[in-house]
């Protein structure tokens, strides 16, 4: 693996996308620019998400979570897409295929990307537990709202406070009231990948096709520590193909990885979309 010093970062980059299909694998670190701060970044704070057992477990742990992000979506349900976003959509002229992204944050599809697979779902979009109905975010942060008059959100929410789910600090949340699927009365859910849950298995094929139909997988803001993007990188290995590492930090892909560029996402697809667009 070769790893670049700052000077022209995008310079082997682009030789290698030049002319030639690829497909990005994005994370939490594409949308750092936005206001929304990653789990394991060099300067994110150490959290630890709620598993999915712990959520469907209990009703105290479901008012924890839903206190936590009605607040959170103040700010994640605000977060506009970034330069790095918009400048996937202008590469879809130079070979890009299609996003495959592990964040919930909906800013691809907002950018404009023509093709994206939301591996880890959307947190724009709720689902119940007890028949799939999926309806709008908004339309339960307006009954929550109404359900918990008292519980407003902090004039800001520092970065400490705020999670890449839309998961916010909430001291008091046992008096928390919350709201049952209209159709059924189940418990909701975000329609988001909870730590503990695997990826729906149509999807991870609909990703894998579209890695099959591209030559260079380019990985953007991930520290590949879970297997839902690792799999993607040791897939291309296997292929004989080449893979590139776009993260500031150690990554799990590094070892497989063709080339590692120790950047931030914006400026290095800037960079790249000079020369090829």
């Amino acid at each position: 693996m070769d790893v670049l010093p700052e000077v022209e970062p995008a310079r082997a980059l682009v030789d290698l996308l030049a002319g030639r299909p690829w497909v990005a694998l994005t994370g939490a670190g594409m949308s750092t620019d936005s206001g929304i701060p990653d789990y394991r970044g060099p300067t994110s704070v150490r959290a630890t998400p709620m598993q999915f057992s712990e959520f469907v477990g209990s009703v105290e742990s479901r008012q924890r979570y839903w206190a936590r992000s009605y607040l959170g979506w103040s700010r994640i349900g605000q977060a506009e897409p970034n330069e790095g976003h918009r400048t996937l959509v202008e590469l879809e002229a130079a070979g890009l295929q299609g996003v495959l992204t592990q964040n919930v944050d909906g800013l691809h599809t907002l950018a404009g990307s023509r093709t994206v697979i939301d591996l880890h779902g959307r947190i724009a979009d709720v689902v119940c537990l007890g028949c799939g109905r999926v309806t709008p975010r908004l339309e339960l942060q307006q009954r929550l709202a109404e359900l918990n008059p008292d519980l407003s959100a902090p004039a800001t929410l520092e970065h400490a406070e705020l999670r890449p789910d839309g998961d916010a600090v909430v001291e008091d949340w046992r008096d928390f009231r919350l709201a049952a699927c209209p159709a059924c009365g189940g418990a909701l859910k975000p329609d988001v990948v909870f730590f503990g849950e695997s990826v729906p298995k149509p999807r991870v094929a609909q990703a894998y096709e579209l890695v099959d139909r591209s030559e260079v997988l380019v990985v953007l803001g991930s520290s590949l520590t879970v297997m839902s993007g690792l799999r993607f990188v040791r897939h291309q290995t296997k292929r004989g193909l080449p893979t590139v590492v776009v993260n500031r930090g150690a990554t799990r892909g590094d070892p497989l990885a063709t080339l590692k560029l120790e950047q931030g996402c914006s400026e290095t697809l800037a960079a790249v979309a000079a020369r090829l667009c």
